[in-house]
């Protein structure tokens, strides 16, 4: 058969096993996708009050979950306290100039106020959380589907992580959702 007549049938076989790509079968929430930020130099700094009040603290999550299922865009549920230094450095992490903007684009973020890991605990429990330490955080689905229920407290020690790997952890967890 003519190379002319083969090739029709050899690039779309070729760009579905990922050798070559192809922009029709790119879809748009993957061309869409914001990159993965690279921190570089930046250096984060704690922030010092995070959290709001405890009270509320679900009506917020409720609201930022309507927000997901309008915009397509996974939760990132922070559940921490102002007193607890990793919770402080994960939320300067997050507001890093070269961070905050991806985070925006790809999570709905709501921080949740645990108290002294005394309140508000039944909103990670929902997800099959429980919280023993501060910082916990949650990627959940706009459909409430957790997708981190291996590295709920992988940030636990934020203030000896580089901003990278706290940014890595993040995008690795929104991308089992696609």
């Amino acid at each position: 058969m003519p190379f002319h007549r083969v090739l029709p049938r050899i690039l779309p076989l070729a760009a579905l096993l990922g050798l070559i790509a192809t922009p029709a079968l790119v879809t748009p929430a993957l061309a869409d996708m914001p990159p993965v930020p690279k921190v570089g130099q930046e250096t984060p700094r704690p922030v010092a009050a995070p959290y709001g009040a405890p009270e509320g603290a679900q009506a917020q999550v409720d609201a930022a979950f309507r927000t997901a299922q309008a915009s397509g865009r996974n939760v990132l549920i922070d559940f921490g306290g102002n007193w607890c230094p990793d919770c402080r450095m994960l939320a300067g992490v997050l507001a890093l100039p070269s961070v905050a903007p991806w985070v925006a684009q790809r999570f709905v973020t709501v921080t949740v106020n645990v108290g002294r890991i005394n309140t508000n605990l039944d909103i990670a429990q929902h997800y099959g959380v429980t919280i023993h330490a501060v910082p916990t955080v949650l990627i959940v689905t706009p459909q409430g589907r957790l997708l981190n229920p291996d590295g709920a407290l992988a940030l636990g020690d934020a203030r000896r992580m580089s901003a990278q790997a706290v940014v890595d952890l993040l995008a690795g967890w929104d991308a089992r959702d696609h």
